[in-house]
């Protein structure tokens, strides 16, 4: 799951021999790294321990159904919930978020080593589907009269709170965002401010208005 690194610290024979320096990876493999020091350019052979990686279960869900797959990752890793990393299954290649790990019978932890990992379970964040839950204009029928639908859209799709969304047939001024308890970087559950902005990925129901007709027919 972590990226390849370009830059490594390592001793240079030119300017460095016994203090590490940075420098950038011109060429890997064999254990040894092709390195250009980024002090003063000098390019030499460094030996780099690469981590072995090891394999774990990943459950992945999408729209209320869920399938199983395995990701490779260092056993020294810490993976948390919130966390988002790339899938590449048999059955699509996908963003996902961490949602719960398991780490033996009934153990759910936030935040674990890939070592101490049984299962990662996870949501798939790249497409998404919104609910949506829109009321009639003022004035315009029973007040008490709502519908709901579904939106599916990309994950990085944002909603703000006082704008008109239109989707096809829909168009409605959103609310309120209620956001997704795997979505710890807002500050709360609920959002209902102009202006507050809420990535669908995030959005576990939409609530607006409606802008559509000026007459409201709960059929």
């Amino acid at each position: 799951m972590s990226t390849p690194q370009d830059r490594v610290a390592a001793e240079c024979p030119s300017c460095s021999p016994a203090e590490s320096t940075v420098h950038e990876v011109l060429k890997a493999g064999g254990g040894h790294h092709t390195v250009r020091c980024t002090e003063c350019s000098h390019v030499h052979k460094v030996q780099i321990e690469s981590e072995t990686e090891i394999e774990r279960d990943v459950v992945v869900s999408q729209d209320g159904e869920s399938f199983a797959t395995t990701v490779d990752a260092p056993p020294t890793e810490t993976i948390a919930s919130g966390d988002e990393f790339i899938i590449d299954s048999e059955e699509a290649i996908m963003l996902v978020r961490v949602t719960g790990i398991e780490t033996g019978p009934e153990q759910r932890t936030e935040e674990a080593r890939v070592e101490d990992i049984d299962t990662i379970w996870t949501r798939a964040v790249d497409n998404v589907t919104v609910k949506a839950t829109v009321n009639p204009k003022e004035g315009t029928g029973d007040r008490e009269a709502t519908r709901s639908f579904d939106l599916k859209l990309p994950g990085d799709h944002e909603f703000v709170v006082g704008d008109v969304a239109a989707f096809g047939d829909e168009e409605f001024e959103i609310k309120a965002i209620q956001v997704r308890e795997d979505a710890p970087e807002y500050r709360h559950g609920k959002l209902d401010h102009e202006g507050d902005m809420v990535y669908a990925k995030d959005v576990k129901r939409l609530y607006g208005t409606d802008q559509t007709t000026s007459a409201w027919s709960a059929w």
